[in-house]
């Protein structure tokens, strides 16, 4: 199994039983998201940016409008963190120090370029579409170079990354036997709504859409979807 190599940068300290750094737990966090933190300095100020983003193998990609300086910036090979978590569950126990929350978490680090050939930002800006709906770009109007050339994309390859999971019940202490107070876990989920299409539209939804149905979890419907486009997990 293919795996990311850890250094002092990336490596877990802190409970490292609940580390991984095989390419199908990284993976598996970043194949369920579509929001990430962007960190990096500029004149030593850090900064903190949130974004979409896609990965294609070892590939992070991201983008927005031209003028953006968190691009402009990172694009200049600057080292950059990229971090992606979740919520999925308060952990309440019997003490205030057994209080906890079950999450999944990856740090990827690496360095960003701009990509610049616009045949190159046509094909990064279609596997984005792709990754969320599978098979969708063919079917949408073409984007002109015009309209491109309006955004900014960087790529940035993984260079090491960690995954850090806690998913447990309650760690209940010896002082806590017998306390009277509720203790157990309230899972946390975000769900896929009921669709809301344009009032416009007259056409039926199709396959590429359909990881998306109402009540579906959405880090389940977008690791289908990426699954869908790249195979579940990609490794190169």
């Amino acid at each position: 199994m293919a795996a990311f190599t850890p250094t002092a940068r990336s490596q877990v300290r802190r409970r490292p039983q609940r580390a991984a750094y095989d390419e199908a737990a990284v993976y598996g966090v970043l194949d369920a998201g579509v929001m990430a933190h962007v960190g990096y300095v500029i004149d030593g100020q850090p900064y903190v940016t949130p974004t979409a983003y896609w990965r294609e193998g070892r590939r992070l990609y991201w983008h927005g409008a031209a003028a953006s300086r968190m691009l402009e910036t990172v694009a200049q090979g600057l080292p950059v963190c990229v971090t992606v978590s979740f919520l999925d569950g308060f952990v309440v126990g019997r003490s205030g120090i057994t209080h906890s929350v079950n999450y999944r978490s990856v740090m990827a680090f690496g360095r960003a370029r701009l990509v610049e050939d616009i045949a190159e930002v046509r094909a990064a800006m279609d596997a984005f579409v792709d990754r969320l709906y599978a098979g969708r770009p063919v079917k949408l109007r073409p984007t002109t170079d015009d309209e491109l050339r309006r955004l900014k994309l960087v790529e940035m390859e993984i260079e090491e990354a960690s995954a850090k999971i806690k998913d447990t019940g309650v760690g209940d202490l010896p002082a806590d036997e017998g306390w009277g107070a509720w203790f157990g876990v309230f899972p946390v989920e975000t769900r896929i709504g009921a669709p809301l299409p344009d009032p416009r539209n007259l056409t039926p939804r199709t396959d590429d859409l359909s990881p998306y149905a109402e009540g579906a979890r959405l880090d389940d419907a977008l690791a289908t979807a990426a699954a869908r486009t790249y195979g579940a997990p990609v490794s190169t």
